[in-house]
């Protein structure tokens, strides 16, 4: 997935559902890589780094947003900016890309709003059945003691 802009909005990136941003809000700087490429990563500035403030993203509801400053909070700067960096491939379009897919992926997993655990009781007849499989464990073993007081 490129960074194509959102079908509905032309000039925004589509993020994840119905999440978007402006699409000069996403800024892309370019460094010398460490990553693969022999001789290339001397000459080739080929490290992409992706900057998106957390403000400029659109669609997010309350609890959605407060949850993508939770998952990003590696990524997070102190100015409340994502920064993601790629360097694992050996063009710029290709480290691009996968700073744009590590984004809409955290996005994604913000946007997912997670069940709410109901807590469960034992039942009673398994209470009362564990109770007296012990009971009958601690006969058995007093049986085998035999006349020790």
């Amino acid at each position: 997935m490129s960074s194509e802009p959102h079908p509905d909005h032309p000039g925004r990136l589509r993020l994840g559902p119905g999440v978007s941003a402006p699409g000069d809000a996403v800024r892309f700087t370019f460094t010398r890589s460490s990553g693969p490429g022999g001789q290339n990563v001397n000459k080739r500035a080929t490290r992409a780094q992706l900057r998106l403030s957390l403000a400029a993203v659109d669609g997010l509801t309350d609890a959605a947003r407060a949850r993508l400053e939770r998952l990003a909070v590696p990524w997070l700067t102190d100015d409340a900016e994502i920064v993601i960096a790629s360097d694992e491939h050996r063009s710029q379009r290709r480290n691009r890309d996968a700073c744009l897919e590590r984004l809409r992926e955290i996005v994604a997993k913000a946007v997912i709003e997670p069940k709410r655990r109901r807590p469960t009781r034992v039942p009673r007849w398994a209470v009362r059945r564990r109770l007296e499989e012990k009971r009958r464990r601690g006969e058995l073993k007093r049986r085998r003691r035999g006349d020790e007081p």
